[in-house]
């Protein structure tokens, strides 16, 4: 087993899902693999750029990039999740450390 009070608390999943809506890639920075937003942000720039291409000329510019849009999406929704996951393994761990013989769950009466 390893000392949960050793390991550092991971970012507040609320503020990695914030900084991911404000500003593309920052919340995957914030979790530690930027590699994986780097790959978000091609993929959205690519994604945005085939539709504009393909787009009709009337479409709104929602419309005209909305490739880009589903790609920004998805890594909010992916950053949040990877956060969520590492806070719930954190806690998870720091409850196993504790002294509690149950660990958490409150025995039938």
């Amino acid at each position: 087993m390893t000392n949960s009070a050793a390991a550092p608390a991971p970012p507040n999943p609320y503020l990695v899902l914030g900084a991911a809506i404000v500003l593309p890639a920052s919340g995957h920075v914030i979790l530690g693999v930027p590699v994986r937003g780097l790959q978000f942000l091609f993929f959205m720039v690519i994604l945005a750029w085939v539709t504009a291409k393909i787009a009709p000329p009337d479409a709104s510019f929602v419309g005209r990039h909305a490739g880009g849009f589903l790609i920004y999406a998805l890594s909010v929704l992916d950053a949040y999740k990877l956060a969520r996951i590492r806070h719930a393994q954190w806690v998870h761990n720091a409850r196993e450390g504790s002294d509690s013989g149950h660990g958490g769950i409150a025995p039938h009466t």
